[in-house]
């Protein structure tokens, strides 16, 4: 954690590094961008694609990281106002008539909301039984085979299974592998 790319790699153009395979460098920055790549790797049906969202990292790696080492913190409010992922996202709805600031503030307003009243009633709630763990991880017969066992009921995951996957990017004979370029 914290060594820089160029210390720790020869070529910090990620999506070049996979040789034959073909790869894409996109602003993981902007929703709409990854959004188009990410619909792009659905549709690729050549081969493996190697892809690599280039985002910003405002914070550190972890509570004894605080990353002002690294990033000046003129350098981070900079990037929020001009880069921030939501923010753009606001943007382009306002921008495309789609809602007005005050309706997203109103959204964001009655989102905040709504998460504090969840809180709220997760702190008031019992913990929830072991067995309860795996519940309500996927919509009802949605779950891949190998979660379930002879009697139809969910097993325990002995895999990760990444978010790409359950968009569906590596159905059929592709494959796509995600870097994320945290600068």
């Amino acid at each position: 954690m914290g060594t820089s790319a160029e210390r720790s790699s020869s070529n910090t153009e990620y999506f070049t590094r996979g040789d034959k395979i073909p790869g894409p460098q996109v602003n993981g920055m902007d929703i709409i961008a990854s959004k188009h790549a990410v619909e792009f790797a659905r549709n690729w049906v050549v081969g493996p694609l190697l892809m690599e969202f280039v985002t910003y990292r405002y914070g550190g790696h972890s509570m004894s990281d605080p990353g002002t080492t690294y990033h000046m913190r003129e350098e981070v409010q900079r990037m929020r106002s001009t880069q921030d992922p939501i923010r753009g996202l606001q943007r382009y709805i306002e921008e495309w008539g789609l809602a007005t600031e005050q309706e997203l503030k109103q959204l964001d307003k009655d989102a905040k909301a709504e998460v504090d009243q969840a809180v709220e009633e997760a702190k008031q709630s019992h913990e929830p039984l072991a067995k309860d763990l795996w519940t309500d991880i996927y919509y009802k017969n949605t779950e891949p085979p190998y979660m379930h066992d002879q009697a139809g009921g969910a097993l325990l995951l002995n895999t990760v299974w990444w978010p790409w996957r359950a968009w569906g990017a590596l159905e059929g004979d592709a494959s796509m592998t995600c870097i994320w370029n945290l600068r």
